[in-house]
Parts: C-alpha cells; sequence; structure tokens
C-alpha cells in the first residue's frame, strides 16, 4: 500500500514511516495540510495518516479538501480526544480516529482494520438497491429519494449503508457506534439518536424503513 503520513512533526513521521515501510508499504510524508492536498492531487495514496494541529492548513480543513478530489480512506491523528473533535473528523469523510500518545502498533492495527473494511465493502456494494421510491447507489454514494438526489453527511451515509447491509437484524446502539463510528469513540446513545433523526429527515416518507426497537436500538426493514 501507499501510505501518506502527514504531521508536522517530523519525530512523529520518522517513527510512522518506520512501521509502514517494515510492513511492507510505501511511506510518503507531507508536514503541512496544505502540502498534503498537493500530493494527493498529482498522485493516488491507498490510505492517509492526517494529523489535526498543523500550520497553514489544519488536518480537518485537509481532509475537506482532500476529500473533493479523490475518496481516499483517512485516518486522523490528534492531541485533541474531545468527543466534538471526533464527531467532526467523522462527519467530513474520517474512518478512523487515534488519539495522542499512541502505539505506533495501535495505528498499524487501525490501518489493517480500515482498509479491511473498506475492501469488504467495495467488493459487497457495487450495487443500486431500491426500496419503493427509495434508491441506494452503495458504490457511488448516491441516494434518491422519488428520483431527487439527497445529500448526506459522509456519517449519514455509512450509518444508512450499515443498517442496509444489515437489513432486518437489530442493531444496538453500542454496535452502531462501535462498527459506524469506531471501536474507540466513546460516544453514548445520543450520537446515534441524534444521526439516526437527521437521516430520517432527509429520507422523508421513506424514514418508515427505519425502525425504532424500544430500549435496544435500530433495524432497517421494508
Amino acid at each position: 500500500m501507499k501510505i501518506l503520513i502527514v504531521d508536522d512533526e517530523e519525530m512523529i513521521r520518522d517513527v510512522l514511516r518506520e512501521y509502514v515501510e517494515f510492513e511492507g508499504n510505501e511511506a510518503y510524508e507531507a508536514a503541512d495540510g496544505m502540502e498534503a492536498v498537493r500530493l494527493c492531487r498529482d498522485n493516488d495514496y491507498d490510505l492517509i495518516l492526517m494529523d489535526v494541529m498543523m500550520p497553514k492548513l489544519d488536518g480537518f480543513s485537509a481532509v475537506k479538501e482532500i476529500k473533493k478530489l479523490k475518496d481516499i480512506p483517512v485516518i486522523m491523528l490528534s492531541a485533541r480526544g474531545e468527543e466534538y473533535d471526533k464527531l467532526f473528523g467523522f462527519e467530513i469523510g474520517a474512518d478512523d480516529y487515534v488519539t495522542k500518545p499512541f502505539s505506533p502498533k495501535e495505528v498499524m492495527a487501525r490501518i489493517h482494520a480500515v482498509t479491511k473494511r473498506r475492501a469488504r465493502e467495495s467488493t459487497e456494494e457495487n450495487r443500486v438497491i431500491r426500496f419503493e421510491g427509495l434508491e441506494i447507489d452503495m458504490a457511488g454514494r448516491n441516494v434518491y429519494v422519488d428520483g431527487e438526489k439527497i445529500e448526506l453527511t459522509p456519517k449519514e451515509y455509512e450509518l444508512l449503508f450499515y443498517l442496509v447491509r444489515n437489513k432486518g437484524i437489530a442493531l444496538t446502539r453500542e454496535k452502531l457506534l462501535y462498527d459506524v463510528w469506531g471501536f474507540d469513540f466513546y460516544g453514548d446513545d445520543r450520537t446515534v439518536d441524534t444521526h439516526i433523526k437527521m437521516l430520517r429527515s432527509n429520507l422523508k416518507e421513506y424514514r418508515k424503513f427505519i425502525v425504532t426497537l424500544r430500549g435496544l436500538g435500530y433495524k432497517f426493514e421494508e
């Protein structure tokens, strides 16, 4: 894999590059967000390790710009571990969020988890699914309500696709947090409920497919 390491601290880049290359991957580096955007515009990468606090252009802003260019998996690296920061990272399209200080071995485990999940989704979701007037293009990440394309946040897309992939299965709030937000995301039930509420609002009359299981969670059901 070609992995881009973006961090303004050279020591952190050196450590991560050593681990990335030790496992047979190609490592590339950028010292700030602007450099990362330029590199992504001209090159293809399989995954990005992106620091949040950097000069010139912060990691959150860099991810926003990169996502406009290419859908590259991103793992955010930050000393800021507040729930708000993690939520914001996921909302702009990050696949995972690691809080500093971290173990390089943990970062490598996250890389394996993200790439494995992306590979599984790409093979399973090359299709268009319809439920009455609700059309879900899994590969293109497009959702249509009665023929009209609706705009969802990255996390709303992931939540909807996860519900659809597990159609008919009762999913607890804890499982949704674990599988959609990431295994180290310490959110609470309100995080899931808030996103379900926003998703239902966008789906209009087809909100009926997302069924609330009182005291448990949700499931997608025709």
